[in-house]
């Protein structure tokens, strides 16, 4: 079962907490990204990751900016290589840019000339947490 079919069974609300968007929202980008999959297809013939289905490869996107875990996490999530894994949050973003609808600001963006910094806080706090004890 792919993560997909998993994911759709669960309530709108819980939905929206596991990946960041709403059902709906999540409904266009995956027929955006089909859409593109097909062209591609009819024009290049088969390529790509064929391990995942176009469903969640938009999830795999939408995790790594949700979740903030490494690429190499996900891709094992995956069954996908740390490669793979950035390659297809890389195309699936891609894709969305370029169809107007949805948008990321750039590393410029955050660099912009109206921007006075005069300080920058760091939250390096230390938690404790539970470990195993282990007996040599």
């Amino acid at each position: 079962m792919s993560k997909y079919e998993q994911l759709i069974k669960k309530e709108p609300k819980n939905f929206k907490r596991l990946i960041g968007v709403n059902k709906e929202t999540f409904e266009t980008m995956i027929d955006i990204f089909k859409a593109y999959e097909e062209e591609r297809t009819k024009e290049h013939g088969v390529g790509g990751c064929k391990s995942l289905i176009p469903e969640d490869k938009v999830l795999l996107m939408l995790s790594y900016y949700r979740e903030y875990r490494t690429l190499e996490h996900i891709g094992f999530d995956y069954d996908v290589s740390e490669a793979t894994a950035s390659r297809v949050v890389r195309e699936v973003e891609n894709v969305l840019i370029k169809f107007g609808k949805f948008s990321l600001p750039s590393k410029r963006a955050l660099y912009g000339d109206d921007i006075d910094l005069e300080f920058v806080v760091i939250d390096a706090t230390e938690s404790p947490i539970q470990r195993p004890l282990v007996t040599p």
